[in-house]
């Protein structure tokens, strides 16, 4: 259904909508894109106790963010996301980085730029997930470092960077968006930067009572 909504909806703006809602339509799409990972999540029946696990990570990473404010950029999000995702599965860790951006930019700010930052937190910790099950992540801490730096700098930048052109300006080009993605690299690095040192501090730790608490309470197994 997703596969069919998706290229339907882009063909309605540009048949009805005259191709010019790049905003809703990008905003529907991005709904549709949301979808199959919250189905998927509950369509496995999680138990309670991993669902309230879920939400203490969402609140740390909302308090991680709003305790940054100070800082642009520099926040724990991703970190927190990409520890989620390797605790508790890729399904986790979309909805942990879905909410995240959700609920934090209730302090910040709710606007056009939700749902992308909602997309860009997700598709990360989906991402991560997915990786580290296939054996493709390793749960090391520079590991981590890495991933969380590339995701930084080209997933979430790349979102954000393409969002900032869709939700501004009423005819994008390609030079509008190559304009948008150089003076986004500033930004970006200390996005990658603020992740690595998150990670290289909390990854390991976390991890590991993440493990204890999965062991006590009959949770995932860890890996």
């Amino acid at each position: 259904m997703v596969l069919v909504a998706i290229p339907l909806t882009i063909f309605v703006g540009i048949a009805f909508l005259d191709d010019r809602r790049y905003y809703l339509v990008s905003l529907l799409v991005l709904v549709e894109a949301m979808l199959p990972f919250v189905f998927v999540f509950e369509g496995r029946r999680p138990q309670a106790r991993e669902v309230v696990v879920i939400a203490v990570l969402c609140a740390l990473a909302v308090a991680g963010r709003v305790a940054f404010f100070m800082l642009p950029q520099f926040k724990p999000v991703i970190a927190l996301v990409i520890v989620a995702a390797v605790a508790f599965g890729g399904e986790s860790g979309f909805l942990v980085g879905a909410m995240t951006g959700f609920v934090s930019n209730m302090f910040f700010g709710q606007g056009p730029w939700t749902p992308w930052q909602m997309f860009a937190f997700g598709v990360i910790g989906f991402l991560a997930g997915v990786l580290f099950q296939k054996g493709l992540l390793p749960r090391g801490r520079g590991a981590l470092a890495l991933f969380g730096a590339l995701a930084a700098l080209f997933l979430y930048g790349g979102i954000m960077d393409t969002a900032s052109v869709l939700m501004f300006q009423p005819a994008p080009t390609w030079e509008m968006f190559l304009v948008a993605y150089v003076q986004g690299v500033p930004f970006n690095l200390v996005h990658a930067l603020a992740t690595v040192v998150f990670l290289l501090a909390i990854a390991r730790p976390l991890l590991e009572k993440l493990d204890r608490i999965k062991l006590r309470y009959g949770l995932i197994q860890p890996r």
